[in-house]
């Protein structure tokens, strides 16, 4: 299991604090230093079978400074892996990658919650 996260989140910790209270395994990367490149999104976009959307931290300074709310339906997958690739704080987290499946945000925590 890998559980990648911006180490200041203070959602990021409590989920962390839950996975290491209930003796879950797993490796942590922190989303800011070692940020996810292209083919590792793409990847996670395609077993997640969610909306690249999806992917954007769309309450992040950086999505509202680059106005992506208003750019980012005229992208292509591939210009939006090219911009997710530029910033892990563009990316929406934590990330939770296990047995081929990939949770976000808010599926994190309630399949962290769950176990």
């Amino acid at each position: 299991m890998i559980f990648i996260c911006y180490s200041k989140c203070s959602t990021c910790k409590g989920i962390e604090k839950t996975m290491k209270e209930k003796g879950l395994k797993f490796d942590k990367r922190d989303i800011k230093e070692n940020n996810p490149q292209k083919d590792e999104i793409k990847e996670w976009h395609i077993q997640s079978k969610l909306p690249l959307k999806r992917f954007f931290n769309t309450s992040g300074l950086l999505y509202r400074e680059l106005n992506l709310k208003d750019k980012i339906n005229n992208m292509s997958d591939e210009e939006q892996y090219e911009l997710l690739q530029t910033d892990g704080m563009l990316m929406k987290r934590p990330i939770l990658l296990f047995d081929d499946q990939v949770l976000l945000g808010p599926d994190v925590k309630k399949y962290v919650e769950s176990l």
